[in-house]
C-alpha cells in the first residue's frame, strides 16, 4: 500500500498496523504457496528439523519486513519509497508460506520476532538516512546474502520435504530480483567490512532463531 499522499499521523498508523499485522497476524500471500500440487511425504522424524529450518526462514521474513519499513520511512525520494514498499508487499508472500509451513510441520514461530522486528527497523533507518544509494545498496546485499543462507537451507533440509524445498526455491528467485532491482535504481556497494559485519550479525540471529 503506498502512502506517500496520506498526512503524518495516517502514515505513522500505517506503519504501526503493518508491524503489528507482520509480528501477530496471518498473513494473506497474493501467490499460491509453492507447495501446492506437490506430493508431501516428509517422514515424522524429519520434521523437528525442517520447522527450526522454516521457523528460521519466517523470522528473517519479519525482519524483511522491518529492514523495508524503516529504509522506506527514512527514504529521501518517492521514487524510492515505493520501490521499497513494493519489495515489502512481495515479501508478505514468504512471511505467509513460512508460517503456513512451519505450522504444518507442527513447529511455531520464533518467540524474539518482535526483538529481530525492532532490530531490523533501526537498522533499515539508519540505511536509509545514509541516503537512497546507501540504502539501496544495503538491501541489495542483504538480498545476496539470505539467497546464500537459503541455499544453505536446501542442503541441510531432509530430502523427502519437498514441501519446503518448493517454498525455499521461489524465495530464492524472489530475493535475487530484489538484489538485481536495487542495483538497477543505483545502488553503492557497501564496504567488505560492513557486508562482514551484517553477515555475522545475520549467523547470530539465525543460531538464536532456530532454537528459540
Amino acid at each position: 500500500m503506498l502512502t506517500n499522499n496520506l498526512s503524518l499521523i495516517d502514515r505513522v498508523v500505517c506503519d504501526v498496523d503493518q508491524g503489528l499485522r507482520t509480528l501477530f497476524a496471518h498473513n494473506h500471500a497474493a501467490r499460491c504457496i509453492p507447495s501446492d500440487g506437490i506430493p508431501d511425504p516428509i517422514e515424522e522424524s524429519d520434521k523437528a528439523l525442517s520447522a527450526s529450518l522454516m521457523r528460521v526462514n519466517h523470522a528473517g521474513e519479519v525482519c524483511a519486513q522491518a529492514l523495508y519499513q524503516g529504509q522506506g520511512l527514512a527514504s529521501k525520494t518517492t521514487h524510492v519509497k515505493d520501490k521499497m514498499q513494493q519489495a515489502a508487499d512481495e515479501e508478505i508472500d514468504h512471511l505467509a508460506w513460512c508460517r503456513q509451513r512451519v505450522e504444518e510441520l507442527g513447529g511455531r514461530t520464533s518467540r524474539l520476532d518482535p526483538l529481530w522486528y525492532i532490530g531490523s527497523l533501526g537498522m533499515g533507518l539508519i540505511a536509509g538516512f545514509a541516503g537512497d544509494r546507501w540504502s539501496l545498496g544495503f538491501l541489495a546485499e542483504t538480498e545476496r546474502q539470505v539467497v546464500a543462507h537459503l541455499q544453505s537451507h536446501l542442503e541441510r533440509l531432509p530430502e523427502n520435504d519437498t514441501h519446503s524445498r518448493a517454498i525455499i526455491e521461489q524465495m530464492i528467485e524472489d530475493e535475487a530480483n530484489h538484489a538485481t532491482m536495487a542495483m538497477n535504481q543505483g545502488a553503492s556497494e557497501l564496504p567488505i567490512p560492513l557486508k562482514k559485519l551484517m553477515r555475522s550479525t545475520a549467523k547470530v540471529m539465525t543460531s538464536i532463531a532456530e532454537r528459540i
